[in-house]
């Protein structure tokens, strides 16, 4: 499809803040608009979103990008084709169809409450913590919907009762968003994509439908779920009352599908986002790969209804972006997020400090719910750039972990290498503009890492996705990845190789010191 006045909107519906983000037929962004909204900490480990929050941020950054881009002198009123969505996975809704409410706050996916649930399950279930990973690819995990789903059919007054009614209904976020968006109590849509769906723990990954002996298994009823659909596919339109009316959600995926896309991971290629948490996913093409070192088995994505499926392997990190947030928040040490480059930049090393921010446990590849944060080898030497440089080195410590488990599991065959054979990490996401941080993360790799001229590459593959269904993109301009390498910023290792092992061995031993805390008193 040609013609200057073409667009497509991307809705990024994040953990922290929301943003609507419109593009141009050269996938450029024109305009954009974003807010961030409530984090609630009821108890020590729970966190929680207000969903009608979630919902007035998606209204107010659509009126607002659609505002600055015309005033740009973009006719996006008569150009916008169509719109993607991308959003936080495994966080948890459940709502009345009638009254359009939900029955409770929204779980975050980082939210630790059902670990006497998982405690349990893996006391009763005969393949204990990985009974479900044949059929679903994921182990029994405070971090996946369907424990959240149970903890709140267990809690939640009057919500059995409205399940039996047939009112209750049960969606991740990006479920929620798009029965609003398609008029929620007037017939809205019930439905979900492959990508959030393989994240729930209910998804059989071969047949990609809802798995009938895992609902049986764990009591959860069939008639709550919603439909599952592929990433790239006209869904439905948007509804009156939206500031976009008429304009058709083409696309949907769950984050860290979306940046895939959107860094155009082929088969054997790798990528890690950086935000609140970081997610690394390595494209395994049409082979489910079982992991045998704490990664996670799941979808990366189908664009088209008969299109075929990728699937990847994952390695998730709880903490990363958000460890900086802390410092910022809690600790006052930074006042703004990007204080922290030029503090962490006053020292050339941590002074043997290593911070492990298992605030919540750990996910991959060590998967400890019992694990907290920690901070050692401080001494009167130690000031708050060591702790700040420690910070950032956490993070890449962490992706380094992932990484090492995805190059067993995948072996040689599975990883696609660079003209000058070296295997490429791509990066995205809000801490990437971070240059200290993007060196560190390829020092302590060994191997380069790449980051594109476009960060956001989550907003832009679920525009991908969305406009390729309708005509706008298609998939050889999507995956077209030579022509975006040259632009892309490519930070190469300069520590030496002795020095590497010697931080990665002292690391190791302070992971293991985070083990065994959940039960400390207060």
């Amino acid at each position: 499809m040609s013609g200057a006045d073409v667009y497509i909107g991307s809705l990024d519906q994040g953990t922290t803040s929301t943003r609507f983000i419109i593009y141009d037929r050269f996938a450029r962004a024109v305009g954009s608009h974003q807010v961030e909204f409530t984090q609630f900490y009821p108890q020590a480990g729970w966190v929680e979103h207000d969903p009608m929050e979630i919902v007035e941020s998606v209204r107010i950054c659509m009126a607002r990008a659609l505002d600055k881009a015309t005033a740009e002198g973009h006719n996006v009123d008569n150009g916008l084709k169509a719109i993607g969505l991308t959003n936080q996975r495994e966080t948890t809704v459940v709502w009345s169809k009638s009254t359009g409410l939900p029955l409770y706050n929204a779980i975050v996916w980082m939210d630790v409450r059902t670990s006497s649930i998982c405690r349990k399950l893996e006391k009763e279930l005969s393949g204990g913590r990985t009974h479900f990973v044949e059929s679903c690819g994921l182990p029994i995990s405070t971090y996946f919907s369907a424990l959240k789903l149970l903890w709140l059919l267990d809690n939640v007054e009057g919500l059995n009762e409205a399940v039996k009614k047939g009112d209750a209904i049960f969606g991740t976020i990006d479920t929620w968003l798009i029965w609003n968006l398609t008029g929620g109590v007037e017939n809205g849509l019930h439905v979900t994509d492959l990508s959030n769906a393989s994240r729930t723990m209910l998804m059989n990954l071969k047949t990609l439908d809802w798995d009938k002996s895992t609902l049986d298994t764990l009591g959860i009823p069939a008639k709550m779920l919603p439909k599952i659909i592929s990433n790239s596919e006209i869904i439905g339109n948007i509804a009156k009352g939206w500031p976009i009316t008429g304009i058709p959600i083409s696309g949907c995926l769950g984050d860290q599908h979306a940046a895939m896309v959107g860094q155009a991971c082929r088969k054997g290629e790798a990528k890690s986002t950086y935000g609140t948490g970081a997610f690394i996913l390595l494209n395994t093409g049409e082979e489910v790969i079982k992991s045998d070192h704490g990664l996670l088995s799941t979808v990366a994505f189908k664009l088209g209804p008969k299109a075929p499926v990728n699937y990847a392997l994952e390695g998730s990190i709880a903490i990363a972006g958000a460890a900086v947030q802390w410092l910022r928040d809690s600790l006052g040490i930074i006042s703004s997020a990007s204080e922290i480059e030029e503090l962490a930049s006053k020292v050339t090393s941590t002074g043997g400090v290593y911070f492990v921010p298992a605030f919540n446990g750990l996910f991959a590849p060590w998967w400890r719910d019992d694990a907290r944060g920690v901070c050692i080898g401080i001494t009167r030497f130690t000031n708050k750039s060591h702790i700040a440089r420690a910070v950032l080195e956490s993070m890449c410590f962490q992706v380094k972990d992932v990484l090492d488990s995805m190059h067993k599991d995948a072996g040689k065959k599975g990883e696609a290498k660079s003209e000058g054979k070296e295997f490429l990490l791509r990066v995205d996401g809000g801490a990437t503009v971070n240059n200290l941080l993007m060196q560190i993360q390829a020092d302590l790799l060994g191997s380069p890492v790449v980051r594109p001229a476009d960060i956001e590459t989550t907003a832009l593959g679920a525009a991908y996705a969305a406009g390729l269904a309708v005509g706008v993109y298609k998939e050889d301009e999507i995956f077209a990845s030579g022509e975006k390498m040259k632009q892309a910023s490519i930070f190469k290792p300069v520590l030496e190789e002795e020095l590497r092992k010697k931080k990665v061995d002292s690391w190791c031993r302070a992971v293991s010191r985070s083990f065994d805390l959940a039960d400390l008193s207060l």
